[in-house]
């Protein structure tokens, strides 16, 4: 389903499009964006982006996804129009944009606090993009008939922002930055503010709608089970950088850095020295003396100090019904209870403490007490070996976890 709309200059803007304001760049993308080393500073010397290289895909569902801080609005804003960056370039349609007015990019764009105008109705709202490209009235009517329908709002065209809920406020605002047909659509967290039975319910919607029309999106969040529900690809920000970017599946399986391991869903943690390595998987002493076989993101040295990431869904309590290559007996610390699963903490090697997450039906059968004993195991192939974080980032996530 896509809008049969005159594709004019921008959201909010002029209706006038003059295509020589946009440098042509020889060689044509074959990427919808490109964010060529983007720089970005506010006073000349703290680097808020640093050498940004990303590149957006027609028609994908894009995430940046990162703590406060981290770049990833800012780098949204610039690709908007509402920023300006300091070095290289961001292309869009193989056009640098360096001279383009946000009201002259043709980009829909979605607040997180939907800015909708208090004093117009949800249809003069919806339809405000076309009057600013001077849509004729006659075409007008159909154009935001199909926009509500496509957004479920038909019955509540007559109303103003204050007569609807955070639901349907959302809906309206994304409404309104699909009416006029745009390529690419940016969201800056635009569920924030919404519960978590409402929120999970627009992802599906927002979801729904762009594989209906194909637009490509660019989100903005901090919210990893959104990214993971919503993303054909995420990005992970931290301090101007992408840490890594990938499939939600990729992310998540296959983390690059222990930044992105304990960023994106729960994770475990133990720091331990190499004693051997090689492509495949190394051995790496924690204490007391207890070796953990792990695959390393990359050739470690002898000697080197790492942190050991394993997620809690993946770590057996029941080791006995399969091969596993590490198994060690823990001592049951507590119990969390949640609802379809429950999360045993449970301490092994002296001080170090695991979480081991269990589903209802296994916690069911094998009840069990704080003091108990508990086997626990996992593959090599479920582990990591990353560098160890640095001071900052540790305190970045601490303060994500707090």
């Amino acid at each position: 389903m896509r809008f049969h709309m005159i594709n004019r200059a921008c959201d909010f803007g002029s209706d006038i499009d003059d295509p020589r304001s946009m440098e042509v760049v020889p060689e044509k993308s074959e990427s919808l964006v490109r964010f060529v080393d983007v720089e970005k500073t506010y006073d000349g010397r703290t680097t808020v982006i640093e050498r940004l290289n990303l590149d957006v895909r027609h028609g994908e569902f894009l995430t940046l996804l990162g703590p406060s801080g981290s770049g990833k609005t800012t780098s949204l804003m610039m690709l908007a129009g509402f920023e300006s960056w300091t070095a290289g370039d961001i292309l869009y349609q193989g056009r640098s944009l360096r001279s383009v007015p946000a009201y002259r990019r043709n980009i829909g764009v979605v607040f997180q606090n939907y800015a909708l105008f208090p004093h117009m109705t949800v249809r003069e709202n919806v339809s405000y993009p076309l009057k600013q490209r001077r849509v004729p009235r006659s075409a007008k009517a159909g154009r935001v008939d199909e926009a509500l329908r496509m957004v479920e709002l038909e019955g509540l065209a007559g109303r103003y922002p204050a007569q609807l809920s955070g639901g349907q406020q959302q809906r309206v605002a994304l409404a309104r930055a699909l009416i006029f047909n745009p390529d690419l659509v940016l969201m800056d967290e635009p569920l924030g503010a919404l519960d978590k039975r409402l929120r999970e319910q627009m992802q599906v919607e927002i979801k729904r709608i762009h594989e209906a029309i194909g637009m490509t999106v660019v989100y903005v969040t901090h919210d990893q089970s959104e990214a993971l529900t919503m993303s054909d690809r995420i990005a992970v920000f931290n301090r101007g950088c992408i840490e890594q970017i990938g499939s939600p599946k990729d992310l998540y399986e296959r983390p690059k850095t222990s930044f992105v391991a304990n960023f994106l869903g729960g994770n475990n943690n133990l720091e331990g020295v190499i004693v051997r390595c090689d492509d495949a998987s190394c051995d790496v002493r924690i204490s007391d003396g207890l070796t953990i076989m792990a695959q390393p993101v990359r050739y470690f040295s002898q000697g080197e100090r790492v942190s050991i990431s394993i997620r809690p869904e993946l770590i057996a309590t029941d080791p006995n019904s399969r091969k596993l290559d590490n198994l060690f007996w823990g001592t049951l610390e507590n119990i969390t209870y949640c609802g379809d699963h429950a999360i045993l903490r449970c301490r092994i090697a002296g001080e170090n403490s695991i979480d081991a997450k269990v589903p209802l039906s296994v916690y069911r059968v094998t009840p069990v007490a704080c003091g108990d004993r508990v086997r626990l195991g996992w593959t090599t192939e479920d582990c990591w070996a990353h560098e160890l974080l640095d001071g900052s980032t540790a305190s970045v996530l601490q303060s994500v976890a707090g």
